[in-house]
């Protein structure tokens, strides 16, 4: 079994327990964020904003999930620098503390009918924490996976902390589909705060680990040769703005893709089409294991074909399925909703598996996290923050109609296809210190 370590930093673990380590904190993060985009499309337009009219508070129960796409990319730039500069472990450890303390904190809130306007206040406050504390911890967990990897492995162990995000959509909604088969009213007054509280024992489990585990070696050599730029943002934007603005493509239909298909159709299939609040989370739960099998499937692939092949076969189907995706739903048939969703989500799992090793070749040890940070959590904005909120006022401005949100989907695939096509495939140079200059204009296609 591959070791990892070195002398001064304590016993040397497998890269394996590295991988499990990245794997256990996203995935408790990751339940955290869900969770909310859960919550958000089922029960918190009647509790924070029952003075809408049904739609509306959709609208704005979206709104407060789209604050935490906004303060992703703030907490990319703020820990990207820091992990530049300081190391990842400790950024990892930061950001799982700050997403438990915000989800438990959610779990406490009063209801819009016992605070007022205080309670959405508070509620955007603490989703602006969940998406500040969500921006550093990707970039961490995937430097940890890669960096430590053997370099004829290098994408199947970066796939195992993009399995935390499916493992965390599995547990938050088998969590809140437990609860929500409670009562109406037992459920809206203290059933739903339930999965949140629960945040607390997670986080626990995720720092035990993850505190086990030693800094990657990559940035060791950076800091024992004194290379740390002193601002890796500028670096970025000044050496790799090609490699950013093409990260940013890659991982776009990822995030805003997956959030139309997770947490839009959650709302669409209950509210128009009239479709059991049960029938969508079990269809969330059954795509989860689809994104898992999506990743686990071809992670090994892209180790000996290379990154692109991969991930361009992948956005290939998701952008030809995005279409009969939405016509399988709109026949409000349980199963033909489920296999729409696996089908999707298996079939963006393929890009996702690869996503980690693909837009982290692009740049060098230095200023990886933060260029790695900043192109995700950039197409969380452009993506995430408003395909929720952007598809259900497509639907109301066309009488419930869902061929705009099919549009939709289909520009965004669109989109990553032709980035994953113009972007370098890297996966057979090493993952070094990164403390020699690297030529500018990697990220173009080669």
């Amino acid at each position: 079994m591959e070791r990892v370590g070195g002398e001064g930093e304590g016993q040397p673990v497998s890269i394996r327990q590295v991988a499990f380590a990245s794997f256990i904190g996203t995935a408790v993060e990751w339940y955290d964020y869900f969770l909310y985009a859960t919550a958000a499309a089922l029960v918190f337009n009647g509790l924070f904003f029952p003075n809408f009219a049904p739609l509306t508070g959709t609208l704005a129960s979206f709104a407060t999930f789209g604050v935490g796409f906004v303060a992703r990319p703030i907490g990319g730039v703020v820990f990207g620098h820091f992990g530049d500069r300081i190391g990842r472990k400790s950024m990892l450890v930061i950001t799982l503390l700050l997403m438990g303390g915000a989800t438990f904190l959610i779990g406490c809130l009063p209801t819009f009918e016992t605070a007022g306007i205080l309670a959405p206040i508070l509620l955007v406050a603490l989703r602006f924490v969940q998406g500040f504390a969500v921006g550093g911890e990707w970039g961490g967990a995937i430097l940890m996976a890669v960096e430590h990897a053997p370099e004829g492995e290098r994408n199947f162990y970066a796939s195992w902390p993009q399995l935390g995000s499916p493992a965390g959509l599995i547990l938050s909604t088998a969590v809140f589909t437990a609860f929500s088969s409670l009562p109406e009213d037992q459920f809206l007054s203290w059933g739903w705060r339930v999965p949140f509280l629960l945040s607390i024992v997670l986080i626990g489990v995720g720092l035990f680990i993850r505190l086990r585990v030693l800094e990657s070696p990559a940035f060791r050599r950076v800091r024992e040769l004194g290379a740390q730029v002193r601002v890796p943002l500028v670096e970025v934007l000044r050496r790799y703005p090609l490699a950013a603005l093409l990260s940013v493509g890659v991982v776009l239909v990822n995030i805003g893709g997956f959030y139309l298909v997770v947490t839009f159709t959650l709302a669409y299939a209950t509210e128009e089409l009239g479709v059991g609040r049960n029938i969508t989370l079990i269809g969330l739960l059954l795509a989860g294991v689809a994104e898992i099998l999506g990743i686990l499937l071809l992670a090994r692939t892209a180790d000996r074909i290379g990154r692109r092949p991969v991930a361009l076969g992948s956005a290939a189907v998701v952008t030809l399925f995005a279409f009969p995706f939405f016509w399988l739903v709109d026949t409000a048939s349980a199963p033909l909703i489920w296999l729409a969703m696996c089908t999707w989500t298996f079939s963006a799992g393929a890009l996702y598996g690869v996503t980690g090793a693909f837009i982290s070749e692009l740049f060098d040890a230095r200023v990886r996290y933060s260029g790695i940070s900043l192109g995700y959590q950039m197409a969380g904005v452009l993506g995430g923050a408003v395909a929720p909120l952007l598809a259900t006022y497509l639907v109301q401005q066309a009488g419930g109609d869902s061929w705009p949100v099919a549009t939709y989907l289909f520009a965004m695939s669109l989109v990553s296809l032709l980035a994953v096509f113009f972007a370098a495939d890297r996966f057979r140079v090493a993952i070094d210190g990164g403390a020699r200059e690297m030529p500018t204009g990697m990220g173009e296609r080669s």
